[in-house]
């Protein structure tokens, strides 16, 4: 059974829906910026890619959804809108929004309530607002999706294994539409510390723009994002019936653990190519089919070598055009490998690869095609795309996309 693809949305910190931020990418124009807020002026990093269009809800919706709620609900009406707004039996409709930290400001600002003003100063709408699962169950409820509503947590690879999760429930017929993304709002003081203190962060504070650089020997960490992405799966068949544009298709998913550390890659990228050759496998396609790589790319010393190393090891001497979106709209966490999958459905539609900014040496050790500079066009005919997302505890989930031709 075949996953076709029918509807895109985002939200992301250079553009407010897909048109937008895919405009955005093939400029290469950065969506990162310097934290105006009163807060962030003692913190170490002082910048992030938020978002560049604040969600457009109404004053209710708005008190009552976490940031990352809000994400979650503005794509998801956008990739419905884009599908058509398809009818389908509630009972044969699902949804899955991964989250790699859920409603961490509702949850931290609460606890600041709290101790201010004590216990009854705290808004009934916490526990719905913090949980995990709350984007997906906002998005479930939103769309009736009374065949299950799912919420994968497994940190920077949540929103690409929320594709998996989709895929899977359509391909054991528990479903026939299944709205399927990822969504994060991290941006806080407590998370930006946090990570600053792994020293994984760049702290490239006089030049924001320029500070997330996936692959340039002059990288020093990551910049964190927020945003959402959400992808409208349905059987082809489904699809088909009711006349449906097809972007591309979902192909392939390999999904594995690197059990190497709780926060760094396996600097050999084991774990990665089993993702990719499992992929692959699954949609019956060789490593030469590959034409395009959205790399997980998040511009950390080590990461960005051991991806490398995992591709080449999957592809072999490899020619495939690879680009780190993540150098224009940082590295958006749980939201990540959703968001960077509307790119690579994208990429293949209009046959064009947006550049990788802020690559001006190429690391040596990173042996791949990067794409830099300008747009790289595709080559016509039938051809495969990739999109790697990895998390810390060892996830690693690869994403194969076949173009509707």
């Amino acid at each position: 059974m075949r996953i076709a693809i029918t509807g895109l949305g985002a939200t992301t910190p250079v553009g407010g829906d897909v048109a937008s931020s895919w405009a955005a990418l093939l400029e290469g124009r950065s969506g990162i910026r310097t934290l105006t807020q009163e807060w962030a002026a003692d913190l170490p990093v002082r910048f992030a890619g938020t978002l560049a269009e604040e969600p457009p809800l109404d004053r209710v919706e708005a008190r009552r959804l976490d940031r990352s709620q809000q994400s979650a609900l503005v794509a998801s009406r956008e990739a419905w809108a884009d599908a058509g707004e398809p009818e389908v039996d509630p009972l044969r409709m699902g949804t899955v929004i991964g989250t790699g930290i859920g409603g961490v400001i509702t949850l931290l600002d609460a606890y600041d309530v709290l101790k201010e003003r004590g216990p009854s100063r705290i808004s009934p709408h916490t526990v719905p607002m913090l949980m995990p699962n709350g984007p997906a169950a906002v998005v479930g409820l939103a769309y009736h999706a009374a065949a299950g509503v799912h919420a994968p947590v497994s940190a920077c690879a949540s929103g690409a294994e929320a594709m998996a999760v989709a895929a899977r429930m359509i391909t054991d017929r528990r479903a026939d539409v299944v709205i399927a993304g990822g969504t994060e709002a991290p941006i806080h003081p407590l998370t930006i510390a946090g990570f600053a203190s792994m020293r994984a962060l760049s702290t490239r504070n006089d030049d924001p723009a320029a500070a997330s650089r996936p692959y340039d020997l002059a990288r020093d960490g990551f910049v964190m994002g927020e945003g959402a992405g959400v992808l409208v799966l349905e059987s082809e068949d489904h699809a088909k019936a009711r006349g449906a544009r097809i972007y591309a298709y979902l192909s392939g998913a390999g999904l594995t653990a690197d059990a190497h550390h709780i926060a760094q890659p396996d600097p050999e990228g084991r774990g990665a190519a089993r993702a990719i050759r499992a992929a692959l496998e699954q949609a019956d396609a060789s490593a030469g089919d590959v034409v395009h790589v959205n790399a997980h790319a998040t511009s950390t010393p080590q990461g960005d070598i051991a991806e490398g190393v995992a591709i080449r090891g999957a592809l072999g001497d490899t020619s495939a055009v690879v680009t780190g979106t993540k150098s224009m709209t940082g590295h958006t966490l749980g939201a990540a490998g959703a968001i960077e999958s509307v790119f690579t459905v994208l990429a293949l539609r209009d046959r064009l690869v947006p550049p990788t900014a802020n690559l001006v040496d190429q690391d040596p050790d990173v042996v791949l095609n990067v794409a830099s500079g300008s747009p790289v066009a595709l080559p016509a005919g039938e051809i495969v795309a990739l999109n790697n997302s990895f998390g810390f505890g060892g996830h690693d989930v690869a994403l194969a996309f076949r173009s509707a031709e």
